[in-house]
């Protein structure tokens, strides 16, 4: 390499360096101005439109969070607002259809498809110009490598590391960062698996996933969890239930035997006690969603993956769910505290499920029935995307974890080695 290739290449190296620096300048400011600002309403009633110390949009006070569903609603707030100002994604354009840009727009997975359509849109947060892009979106589908490839996982990891080395030879971004400032986009079981073939995707990358399994290398503080949606028209199925009054059945599950967690709930509860509405093939003639929508507590096992529909099914219904899992991640756990509408029991304790909802007392119920319908409407998957919905709350997901992290100049690094 001559002298003239050096300098441009070590030049090369160093503006963009010098981008990524000004870059987590900024990153560095919003979040001290999320602490401050969190810190400064922490005693104020964010509602109360006349207070000049906050700094929120107040004349669409229906959209402020509060209240005990959310871990702390000032910091969601003032976070999800300096999103909406500064996210901008660049949407990786190499790739064809249909593993690429596209995805299934119904089924358990169709939320998978309806994210990347809706990115690509480019209505909302994306960016052309990839050098003003705070993340880099990697538009593959894992559904659609398992139905036009194959399940094989080293076939799936290999079209993940090829195009990671496309992208690498056309843009300087990847090579960058090592993939920090990168995410890919799941809801396949294999999503985890399939990204494991390429170390850095997998260690590195931003993971947004249905199957948030932490004994598969999910990390909280990088990947997200996101909700697996049955759309089976492309539509989700309608929101609301009956009053808590009129709920006459305790607890509620229908669904097929998948999994050793499953097997321990039909086998426990199964035909066993008309309190505990435990089904495998659920009877001709009477609807899923209305035995959901009169059901106190909506039992949500596992199945083969930790993910299950059946959690966005019982928040639609207005019904609390009831996790039963290992190592599972709800969505949006880092601003949803599910622990005040939902109940989380632990596999050893299917045996006590009826023992355990019975102990929840009847105030105790009401709070909690009453903040799944509030945090309802971070699920509802709208067309077009609307303010909080199950979208805008994956794309926070995605710049919380941005936040999280600093990312290095891996160039900068090599030049002073």
């Amino acid at each position: 390499m001559n002298v003239n290739s050096t300098t441009k290449r070590i030049f090369g190296k160093t503006r963009l360096s010098s981008s990524l620096d000004k870059l987590e300048a900024r990153l560095s400011r919003v979040r001290a101005s999320i602490r401050r600002e969190a810190a400064l309403v922490k005693n104020i009633n964010i509602s109360t439109s006349n207070s000049s110390t906050l700094n929120y949009h107040l004349d669409d006070v229906h959209h402020v969070p509060r209240g005990r569903a959310y871990r702390n609603p000032n910091v969601f707030h003032r976070s999800y607002l300096e999103m909406e100002k500064r996210m901008k994604i660049y949407v990786y354009e190499e790739g064809d259809v249909p593993i690429f840009h596209g995805g299934p727009s119904r089924s358990i997975y169709g939320t998978e498809g309806r994210f990347i359509y809706e990115m690509e849109k480019g209505t909302l947060f994306r960016t052309t110009d990839p050098n003003r892009a705070i993340v880099y979106f990697m538009p593959f589908s894992v559904v659609r490598m398992v139905r036009y490839i194959s399940r094989n996982h080293k076939a799936m990891g290999r079209v993940i590391k090829d195009y990671i080395n496309l992208i690498s030879r056309t843009y300087p971004f990847w090579n960058r960062t090592l993939g920090p400032d990168h995410f890919m986009l799941s809801c396949h079981d294999l999503g985890p698996i399939a990204s494991s073939f390429e170390p850095h995707l997998f260690q590195n990358s931003i993971r947004v996933l249905c199957n948030a399994n932490t004994s598969e290398g999910f990390k909280p503080y990088k990947d997200a969890s996101f909700p697996e949606i049955n759309l089976r028209t492309g539509q989700l199925m309608g929101v609301g239930g009956l009053s808590p009054s009129s709920r006459s059945i305790l607890a509620f599950f229908a669904g097929g035997l998948h999994g050793h967690i499953r097997y321990l709930l039909l086998n426990q509860w199964k035909n066993k006690d008309p309190d505990i509405q435990v089904h495998e093939q659920f009877p001709k003639g009477v609807s899923y969603q209305d035995m959901m929508r009169k059901s106190k507590f909506c039992l949500c096992p596992s199945g083969y993956e930790v993910a299950s529909p059946r959690v966005a099914e019982a928040i639609y219904a207005e019904c609390v769910p009831v996790l039963i899992s290992d190592g599972y991640i709800p969505p949006f756990s880092d601003v949803l505290d599910w622990s005040s509408f939902s109940v989380e029991i632990k596999v050893k304790d299917i045996p006590k499920i009826k023992e355990i909802l019975m102990g929840i007392s009847t105030q105790q119920y009401l709070r909690m029935q009453k903040r799944v319908k509030q945090v309802q409407r971070h699920f509802v998957v709208n067309a077009p995307p609307k303010r909080y919905d199950f979208y805008h709350m994956i794309i926070h997901s995605i710049w919380l974890r941005r936040l999280n992290i600093q990312a290095q100049n891996h160039n900068e690094i090599e030049i002073h080695s």
